[in-house]
């Protein structure tokens, strides 16, 4: 029987511990990678803000995605479209900055539909309104078919 070890956390959860370069993918076991995001953590909407603009800045919208993902699960729920929002453009620029193009105008699309009913509120200050602009002229853009580079196409969250 050939079994298959995964990697634990300290309460036995499931967690891949392989590295991630800056766009998330996997490296081999042993290689450098970049930090990772730490999950669970509750933040106010200011610094998730703050920690996500650092992280698309820096060219790593899959780690972004991830502070948005935690935004989203602790978060109120008449919030929780806003960030799951946000965390689809961030995952929408990774696949977008890793060469799949079609997955990544679809998800650029998507979480700019779910974040259009926020557009008349700009909650916490974000620019709703200018990220789903950003986003659907990308998705058009990575439709013909050049990968983009995640940092130079960093949408600002905050107008």
């Amino acid at each position: 029987m050939n079994e298959t070890r995964r990697d634990r956390d300290a309460e036995g959860r499931a967690r891949n511990a392989r590295p991630r370069d800056g766009l998330g993918r996997p490296l081999p076991y042993g290689t450098p990678g970049v930090e990772r995001q730490p999950e669970g953590v509750v933040r106010t909407p200011p610094e998730t803000l703050r920690e996500a603009q650092r992280l698309l800045d820096a060219g790593m919208p899959f780690h972004a995605h991830e502070v948005f993902e935690d935004a989203w699960k602790s978060g109120p729920e008449d919030e929780r479209e806003l960030w799951r929002g946000l965390a689809q453009l961030a995952v929408g620029l990774t696949h977008s900055a890793r060469g799949n193009t079609e997955g990544g105008a679809r998800l650029l699309r998507r979480g700019a539909g779910a974040l259009d009913p926020f557009a008349g509120s700009g909650p916490h200050g974000i620019s709703v309104a200018g990220l789903c602009d950003w986003a659907r002229e990308l998705a058009g853009r990575v439709e013909s078919g050049p990968t983009v580079d995640a940092a130079a196409e960093a949408p600002r969250l905050r107008g």
